[in-house]
């Protein structure tokens, strides 16, 4: 075999040149692409690691905030139903008291009723007595209207206290005597004579006629009242009836 060592050599030179071109021209090119390359894809990667970062952190945040408005809306759901229990007690007691205050006016109204009713029984009992008193003391002496009633007048006039009675004694008025009719002289001096016993002196006596005294005496002065009357005495027995009742009720 013979070797052509100038054509050896020629193609020798020939792939040096060929490898320095590829390293030139081509391999270094493609690293550089390849490298830019590697470090746009790390960078990505780097951008994509922060930003899953901050999708991790807004999560967080977001499920966060998301506990905060859960607890917040527990919070007023709490308040709202204890405010609801105050208002349902608040309303529950006006609506106790509104009852208390809606029977206490009914009682009240109807005690008043019960009170007129009676005030009327009593009165229409009184004018229905008063009615049966005048038809027997007519049937009776008009003596008998007066007379009876001088002694009961005195003893009246006894029970006042002894200021009363010398606050009357030294009285310059003359003393007011009621009568259910006009008084005889006699009777007048009757009366006189039966007051002078208690206040150790004749007083002056001005005679008014009231025929709804019925029968008796009454007696006014500035500072006292002395009644022995059928008058004071149904009078009497009104307040008695109207007491009774009231206690009744």
């Amino acid at each position: 075999m013979h070797i052509d060592w100038w054509t050896l050599g020629l193609q020798t030179i020939n792939a040096l040149v060929l490898v320095w071109l590829l390293a030139h021209f081509l391999f270094k090119p493609v690293a550089n692409i390849v490298t830019e390359r590697q470090r746009v894809a790390a960078a990505l990667m780097n951008d994509a690691a922060a930003a899953k970062d901050v999708a991790l952190n807004d999560q967080k945040q977001a499920a966060a905030e998301l506990a905060g408005l859960a607890q917040q809306h527990a919070q007023l759901l709490a308040a709202a139903s204890t405010e609801a229990a105050a208002l349902k007690a608040s309303l529950e007691q006006a609506a106790h008291a509104d009852a208390d205050r809606l029977r206490a006016a009914a009682q009240a109204e109807i005690d008043t009723m019960r009170r007129d009713a009676a005030q009327a029984d009593a009165d229409r009992a009184t004018r229905f007595a008063l009615d049966i008193a005048a038809r027997l003391l007519d049937r009776l002496p008009q003596q008998a209207r007066v007379a009876g009633f001088i002694e009961g007048l005195a003893g009246e006039l006894a029970k006042l206290s002894p200021d009363a009675q010398a606050q009357l004694a030294t009285d310059g008025g003359a003393l007011r005597l009621i009568a259910p009719r006009s008084l005889q002289p006699d009777e007048i001096d009757a009366c006189r004579i039966a007051l002078a016993r208690v206040l150790g002196r004749e007083p002056p006596l001005q005679v008014t006629v009231d025929a709804s005294v019925l029968a008796g005496l009454e007696l006014e002065a500035p500072h006292a009242i002395v009644r022995n009357s059928l008058r004071n005495d149904l009078s009497h027995l009104k307040t008695e009836l109207l007491a009774h009742d009231a206690i009744r009720a």
